[in-house]
């Protein structure tokens, strides 16, 4: 890998991001690494938490911003990684359309024409938002150690991890709108569901930066600490979380506390959870979890999440087709 690192030790897998001479800004490359690092955490049955980091005293500055002015025009020349993408382009002054059953969106500002058919994800997508959502359907549990500075896409990117935790000294923004941009990453749904929604419009519509105490009296930040200790204390977190419970029984934990989260009644949660209490209830774990508590003994757990995963969720919670 590129840009990130990729470690695993004592059933934790610490992804860096690496490039500390650019304060880990955000690159194409660094998202395909952040993607596949991720698929191959989901694989790795001695994986049971996953640690997100930086390299050097930033944990990422946000997009790569090399290209000047045109950063993004040019990003939008490169090709899409989904496999339904379907894509047009003409070397002509730019003709954007986007036909839905809401929307018509015209730009002419650039190089190109990009016809989007919303049934298929043919135009450059997010590349935070790829990440993002490879994060949310993460079947171990993710712990973002902010160790530095976390500024756009640098901190956007954090908001699906299960715990942030920050350097006291680190500072962060949402700084879209000082660029002229807008919120990315998915941020503009996990944002509002992590800080109350006044805070969220605080930071983003001011792009100011703040502190991370400030980040930590919202809620967004779960603890502060030294940064020399930041990574050990997210270690031993990752632990706390994991060695008594089975693997299963998190991954399946976790996706159904995210997911459920955009329902529309609890009975979508009451029919998922009945469906894992039956199913998990008869199973080699429960058996293992009740014996072991009864016998005073620790558990060993027989069930992996690579073999032995049930699908909880059905036509419930569908996952939309526009992924990546």
């Amino acid at each position: 890998m590129e840009h990130i690192a990729l470690a695993v030790a004592d059933g934790i897998a610490t992804i860096t991001l690496d490039r500390p001479d650019r304060l880990n800004a955000f690159t194409t490359t660094m998202e395909h690494e952040l993607i596949a690092a991720y698929d191959r955490c989901d694989a790795d049955d001695s994986v049971r938490a996953v640690v997100l980091t930086g390299a050097g005293r930033a944990f990422c500055a946000g997009a790569d911003l090399s290209g000047g002015a045109d950063t993004f025009a040019q990003r939008l020349d490169e090709p899409s990684d989904d496999a339904t993408a379907n894509v047009r382009r003409d070397d002509t002054a730019a003709d954007v359309r986007r036909d839905d059953t809401a929307a018509d969106v015209r730009r002419d500002d650039t190089a190109a024409d990009v016809r989007r058919d919303d049934t298929a994800a043919d135009v450059r997508r997010d590349g935070g938002g790829r990440v993002v959502l490879r994060m949310f359907e993460c079947r171990k549990p993710i712990i973002a150690a902010i160790n530095g500075p976390a500024v756009g896409v640098g901190i956007t990117m954090t908001l699906a991890a299960d715990f942030r935790l920050a350097a006291d000294d680190a500072r962060i923004g949402f700084v879209f709108n000082r660029r002229g941009l807008v919120p990315e990453s998915c941020s503009t749904w996990f944002l509002p569901r992590l800080v109350p929604l006044q805070t969220a419009l605080d930071w983003v519509y001011s792009g100011r930066i703040f502190d991370a105490a400030e980040a930590h009296t919202a809620g967004l930040v779960y603890a502060l600490y030294p940064g020399a200790e930041l990574l050990e204390r997210a270690y031993a977190l990752a632990r706390s979380l994991t060695e008594h419970s089975a693997p299963v029984s998190v991954a399946l934990s976790r996706q159904m506390m995210w997911r459920t989260l955009g329902a529309e009644h609890p009975m979508v949660a009451h029919r998922i959870e009945t469906r894992g209490i039956n199913l998990r209830g008869v199973g080699r774990d429960a058996r293992e979890g009740i014996s072991a508590f009864l016998e005073k003994r620790p558990a060993a757990f027989p069930d992996s999440v690579s073999a032995d995963l049930p699908d909880l969720f059905r036509d419930d919670l569908p996952v939309p087709p526009f992924r990546g």
